[in-house]
């Protein structure tokens, strides 16, 4: 098994908008290498980090690279869904700043074996939890037709999803799908064939990745119980990258913000910062990314 390496997006971005002077406790969802998770512990001795991983390899790295700052690192291996009952069990009633970066990390995707990618003949896997029930070859050899065009609309916004699901459903009846490149093949014949900067079975495999791992239901979950989570002049930092996960944040933002009167929110990103032109040129998935971020108000003292 190859090494876990991902390059953390926006790192410097990150660090300046969910940082306090004071140090604190911080929450990070999406552990993955744990580059944002040591900017955040070497800029203050004081802070503490609570961090959260479904991929057992991940937490591994994670622990080795955060070791040398001891006692004040907290790993659990679980879905960020349960923040709150890993907050709770770390006995801490509020945290100083969350943050979720989102999708799928360089290491996996540039794993053969976990089936994320199209760019290797692999198993069509594409769980992030490895113990995880259900594969993405599960949901192209059951799903019914229009089930399956309607999941590759909604999560990958593909156009050409009901083409892509007769296809499969006809190639199946012959045999079952469960190879990354059979599929790949599949779904750019539907389409007509290679064309334009996007490999015809991006969006397919994007859609059979969310659906596996039901990474949208997750956001939608996770984003009111961090929010419920934040101390007074605690901060939410999301990353996403694609719009389906960026549209949840931008909505569950402004529906914080706007609740009630008091206004115990305050979006710090009316526009969601994007990576530098640097950045992107040395580190091309970091092009897509969005950071937003979010505050709880300071309690007014009078």
């Amino acid at each position: 098994m190859s090494t876990f390496h991902h390059v953390s997006v926006m790192r410097e971005e990150v660090l300046s908008l969910l940082l306090s002077a004071r140090g604190g406790r911080y929450v990070d969802g999406t552990l993955g290498g744990a580059g944002h998770a040591e900017g955040l512990l070497a800029a203050n001795d004081q802070s503490q980090l609570l961090g959260i991983d479904l991929d057992p390899v991940a937490l591994a790295t994670a622990a080795a690279r955060l070791a040398s700052f001891g006692e004040r690192v907290h790993l659990v291996r679980g879905n960020y869904r349960e923040m709150a009952r890993f907050v709770a069990h770390q006995g801490w009633r509020d945290v100083d700043g969350i943050l979720l970066d989102l999708g799928v990390s360089s290491y996996q995707l540039d794993t053969p074996e976990r089936g994320f990618s199209f760019q290797h003949d692999a198993p069509l896997d594409m769980r992030l939890d490895p113990d995880g029930a259900t594969t993405a070859a599960d949901l192209v050899n059951t799903l019914d037709e229009k089930r399956l065009a309607d999941l590759i609309f909604l999560y990958g916004e593909e156009r050409g999803s009901r083409r892509i699901a007769r296809f499969v459903c006809e190639y199946r009846r012959k045999q079952p799908i469960m190879r990354t490149l059979e599929l790949a093949d599949l779904v750019t014949r539907a389409l007509g064939g290679r064309h334009g900067r996007i490999h015809p079975a991006t969006r397919t495999f994007q859609a059979l990745r969310i659906a596996v791992n039901r990474e949208l239901d997750g956001l939608t979950d996770v984003i009111p119980e961090a929010l419920g989570l934040l101390a007074p002049g605690g901060r939410l930092a999301i990353i996403s990258f694609h719009s389906l996960e960026d549209r949840i944040v931008k909505h569950a933002f402004r529906a914080a913000a706007l609740q009630n009167d008091r206004a115990d929110f305050e979006i710090l990103t009316p526009k969601p910062r994007e990576a530098s032109d640097a950045e992107q040129r040395s580190n091309s998935r970091s092009r897509s990314a969005r950071l937003r971020v979010i505050e709880r108000r300071q309690v007014a003292t009078t």
